[in-house]
């Protein structure tokens, strides 16, 4: 069965830095929570219009994934115990200051879909970042996997996307940001 989730979170940095912070893969771990022990194993990158592959690479600015980038993560099945699962998730669309999607091509989901979007807003005069994620994903496992996406997985992306709000304002050197809905 196909499972829908939607977070939001406005922060107020430009969206111009917002939209470079996410699109850059090495960012990934950083937003995890820790118990997650998220690493990335490996990344294709894959140049976003406009930028050569020299300067999306090798220059003083962080790597950029655009459409065709891949990237292996390794993360921990079971907080806290050593076994490691591997996540390969592909950059399907990408477009500058807009949104960007990927795709898991192997892990632990039957199917997963995960569109970043991002448009400008102001509030109380603060101009600032609207970040919406929107995944659709399939658990697999008929019955069982149902049980565990109503008892674990759901409760997992609250948990997820609650750390990322606290952990983005630290490192986009923000004070506080809105809170992370799950919609």
């Amino acid at each position: 069965m196909l499972h829908h989730a939607q977070f939001e979170q406005w922060v107020p940095v430009p969206l111009e830095q917002v939209f470079l912070f996410f699109s850059n893969p090495g960012n990934l771990p950083k937003i995890m929570p820790p118990e997650s022990g998220a690493e990335i194993l490996r990344v294709k990158l894959v140049p976003p219009p406009g930028v050569s592959a020299e300067n999306a690479t090798v220059s003083n600015r962080e790597p950029l994934a655009g459409a065709g980038s891949e990237i292996v993560a390794s993360f921990r099945v079971i907080p806290f115990l050593p076994l490691r699962g591997k996540w390969i998730a592909a950059i399907l669309e990408f477009e500058w200051n807009h949104h960007f999607s990927d795709m898991q091509k192997k892990g632990p989901f039957k199917s997963f879909h995960h569109r970043h979007e991002f448009s400008s807003e102001t509030r109380g005069r603060q101009p600032g970042t609207i970040v919406r994620d929107i995944i659709d994903y399939e658990v697999g496992f008929g019955f069982l996997g149902e049980l565990a996406e109503k008892f674990f997985v759901r409760r997992k992306f609250r948990h997820m996307f609650a750390y990322r709000q606290q952990a983005l304002g630290k490192l986009l050197g923000i004070r506080k940001s809105s809170g992370a809905e799950f919609l």
